[in-house]
């Protein structure tokens, strides 16, 4: 075969691949109450993996898999509390000013209005008010779905070893060197991801604490935890964490003074997170370059919804590592990912890590 019938045979594969994408994104789309929660589960049992081997140590294979399904089902527990407290609350702390946010949507129109715009009259606030219910709704639909992932991580974790058995007697042995090597480099990955995004956002939450009742704003726990949560979703919940403390503080302070400072505050907090701790604890690990994450959240996000933001980066990283694997979609992985950091750790490397932590 010359050059110029393996160019295009590259060309077709390609836009095979770009098809197949789509095809699969809508699939997805489509099969949410199915997809979802398997694919979160499989970044659960990823994530908290390493507990198994340590008990299994110390106790026997079958009481080694109850300690971890029950140290999943704990952090899968208090994730879904934490969530419902802090969506609970604001709802009903808005609520209680309802009259009082109506006044500021006025005064909002009326300063647009002075500029040539328009924010839709009453029309435009009942239109807010809506969207806000179908959010407030879409993350209680999340909660729903945190008991399914909780019910599909108690019966795939003991099933993992296993399944890991099943592949390697239908595979040969490169493949099946090639798939465990992915499946094992994936899994480091979406630990290393996981274990950074906790950190920070336990920092985010204490700080946002901190300030909040350094101002005396209402609700300082309620704050924390929303951003301690909001912080898992790269870039956009940072931007969103800002908004409901500094719309309650306009509210509770009643000017613009004591708003501005609660905004610069929280921003403050977030530009240094987010442009140093985080970078500084994440390193070359997360092999994304910014626009990609962008990209894997406005995909995902629409795939999913809420859900899809929250486990966007994980399985873009995984999509990633598996096509690393692969030499006919590796232009994929060559496309999202980041050349510096993938220079900084060799495949071999990352392989040899993933052998490693999984025991």
């Amino acid at each position: 075969m010359d050059q110029s019938q393996q160019a295009q045979q590259a060309t077709q594969t390609r836009l095979l691949a770009i098809v197949a994408f789509f095809i699969v994104a809508f699939a997805l789309r489509q099969t949410y109450p199915v997809t979802m929660p398997l694919a979160a589960a499989s970044v659960v049992i990823a994530a908290v993996w390493p507990v198994k081997p340590w008990l299994q140590r110390y106790v026997p294979e079958t009481l080694s898999n109850i300690g971890t399904i029950l140290v999943l089902l704990a952090v899968l527990a208090a994730f879904a509390g934490a969530i419902s407290f802090s969506v609970a609350q604001i709802g009903q702390a808005f609520g209680e000013n309802s009259e009082k946010l109506q006044q500021l949507y006025d005064r909002m129109s009326g300063w647009v209005q002075s500029w040539g715009g328009s924010l839709g009259g009453f029309g435009g606030y009942s239109r807010m008010i809506d969207l806000a219910q179908k959010a407030l709704t879409s993350v209680y639909n999340v909660i729903a779905y945190i008991g399914v992932i909780g019910v599909l991580v108690a019966f795939g974790l003991p099933e993992v070893t296993l399944l890991r058995k099943k592949i390697g007697q239908q595979l040969g042995g490169r493949e099946r060197r090639e798939l465990v090597d992915a499946v094992d480099s994936t899994a480091v990955k979406i630990r290393q991801y996981l274990w950074v995004a906790t950190l920070t956002s336990t920092i985010t939450g204490v700080a946002t604490l901190v300030w909040s009742l350094v101002l005396g704003l209402d609700l300082a726990m309620v704050w924390a935890l929303l951003n301690f949560l909001l912080n898992y979703i790269p870039v956009i919940g940072n931007i969103i964490g800002i908004l409901p403390p500094t719309l309650y503080a306009i509210m509770q302070y009643d000017g613009w003074t004591m708003a501005a400072i609660t905004f610069l505050g929280f921003s403050a907090i977030q530009i240094v997170i987010s442009n140093v701790v985080t970078p500084m604890l994440q390193g070359q690990r997360l092999s994304l370059t910014p626009m990609a994450i962008l990209v894997s959240l406005s995909v995902w996000t629409w795939i999913w919804g809420i859900a899809g933001a929250f486990i966007a980066v994980p399985l873009t990283s995984a999509l990633i590592i598996l096509c690393q694997h692969f030499p006919s979609v590796r232009w994929i992985a060559t496309l999202l990912s980041d050349d510096q950091a993938e220079s900084a750790a060799s495949p071999e490397q990352s392989e040899m890590a993933a052998r490693r932590s999984m025991g």
